[in-house]
């Protein structure tokens, strides 16, 4: 396997291991003697705070500042000069003091050569350099300058060759490195491999498994989670042999009469969604008037009267719709015969915008109908009611924004146009070819809300093609608008 985990496991180990050690290579060869440097800075700066405490004290004479000078002298190898005002040795450690005298005079003075010593850090009082001699050929760290009692002095320590033990130490990281990676690499790769033994033992296992090889079992004996997870799939694998096989049995009794079932379950969702989105308004409606009646919002009779009439007219309806559901199942079936009739379409649209007006008083929707003139046309009259009440309707579940509804009738020279706009958001063009479409829902939060089923605008459609009618939706900015035609002469 090309990316088998034993390879990725010996991958990783040996490439961190020889990392951290080309890592502890870099850092010795580049650091090792900026860091040796940085000690020796320290160590001189330490014993110039002890020398010129001392000296600030007037304790030069006393034997416990000697003797801890001498210490610090003799543990750190620091050689130090100190001279008076007048240019006599005060302070000295180191007999050959010469040497640092000269050094000191040339500081005071300013003879030194420029590349004589490269400045490290300065300070108050003090410049920290490093230094060659070139009659011994060796470097120095020296700290020189004057004291808080204004007494010139100099320090210095010598530098070891660094370089060559960095090279020397550099080496030697690189014989181990190199020794230490081969050993490493061939105990990684032996134990990778036998930590992924069982792993690619349960991933052949797994494989078999998929293709309902149940004879496959984890046979490698392992008393960690890997041998735990084994012996839970061999499990798996009885488990899922024993249900496979009570499935099949129960599969082959239920694809004898599933068909016939999921036919039937769809025929009865379909009626029970057609008869409760038609029922829907007229019931509301019923109930509506009914309350009406019962709290006497109306004493006189003929309001009473009204309100009996309303009832009656929409429970007819009710039983009207009902026949209807059914017959439109035949009306696309192309089994029923659609009644073509005179009738006032608008008188048809009145009585209908009549039957809601308790919904668009509770909705607070302002009606706009401005037709009075009788126009009459040739059309199924049930039919074409039915169309009216789903556009208005819909125009009522739908209206937001300045909530308005707008019903227009209109007269061509063969036909008469009814349109029903309403406030409101506009439909996606996507959903436009689609919404005739039986059960289809542009928003599904907002027809289950109030109740839709999806299957008005369908409706619609089947009684406009039986009729042969035109009929459509168009979008504006502030709403939508739904239209149908019907024969306005008779042929």
């Amino acid at each position: 396997m090309k990316h088998s985990i034993r390879r990725q496991m010996a991958g990783c180990f040996i490439g961190v291991m020889a990392a951290t050690l080309f890592c502890c290579y870099l850092v010795n060869q580049f650091f090792l003697e900026s860091y040796y440097v940085e000690n020796k800075k320290k160590t001189i700066v330490g014993a110039y705070l002890v020398l010129n405490k001392g000296v600030s004290q007037g304790r030069i004479e006393e034997q416990e500042f000697i003797s801890e000078l001498d210490q610090i002298c003799v543990t750190d190898n620091i050689s130090i000069f100190v001279m008076d005002t007048s240019g006599n040795p005060r302070i000295y450690t180191n007999r050959d003091y010469k040497t640092l005298q000269r050094k000191l005079y040339s500081y005071i003075f300013e003879i030194e050569p420029p590349d004589a010593a490269r400045v490290l850090e300065q300070e108050d009082g003090y410049v920290i350099r490093e230094s060659r001699d070139y009659l011994t050929q060796e470097d120095y760290i020296e700290v020189i300058g004057t004291l808080d009692s204004g007494e010139p002095f100099i320090m210095r320590t010598a530098v070891e060759s660094i370089r060559e033990s960095v090279e020397l130490s550099n080496r030697f990281i690189a014989y181990i490195s190199i020794s230490g990676i081969l050993v490493s690499s061939l105990l990684i790769w032996w134990l990778s491999r036998r930590i992924s033994r069982p792993m690619m033992e349960l991933a052949e296992l797994s494989q078999r498994m998929t293709e309902l090889d149940f004879n496959a079992k984890f046979i490698s004996r392992q008393d960690n989670e890997i041998g735990l997870l084994g012996r839970h799939m061999n499990q798996l694998s009885e488990t899922l042999e024993k249900t496979i096989s009570e499935l099949k049995t129960a599969n082959n009794e239920l694809l004898r009469d599933i068909e016939h079932k999921t036919q039937i379950d769809e025929m009865r969702k379909e009626f029970l969604s057609n008869v409760s989105h038609e029922l829907k308004t007229p019931i509301a409606l019923i109930q509506g008037y009914a309350e009406g009646l019962r709290e006497c919002i109306n004493d006189d009779p003929e309001s009473r009267d009204f309100y009996c009439e309303v009832i009656m007219d929409e429970a007819g309806k009710m039983n009207a719709m009902v026949r209807n559901l059914l017959s439109l199942n035949q009306l696309e079936s192309g089994s029923e015969v659609t009644t073509m009739e005179r009738f006032d379409l608008t008188d048809l649209v009145r009585n209908v915008l009549n039957s809601v007006g308790i919904l668009l008083e509770q909705k607070e929707i302002r009606l706009i109908f401005r037709e009075e003139s009788s126009m009459y046309v040739w059309a199924d009259e049930l039919k074409v009611e039915q169309v009216v009440t789903n556009y208005i309707s819909n125009a009522i579940n739908h209206c937001e924004g300045d909530r308005i509804i707008e019903v227009k009738m209109e007269k061509s020279r063969d036909s008469v146009r009814v349109s029903v706009f309403n406030t409101g958001k506009p439909i996606p063009e996507s959903d436009l070819n689609k919404i005739w479409l039986k059960f289809y829902k542009v928003d599904k939060a907002r027809t289950r809300e109030y109740g839709g089923s999806g299957i008005g605008l369908s409706i619609v459609k089947a009684v406009m093609d039986a009729m042969n009618n035109d009929y459509g939706v168009k979008n504006y900015d502030n709403g939508v608008e739904f239209w149908f035609e019907v024969d306005g002469k008779a042929n």
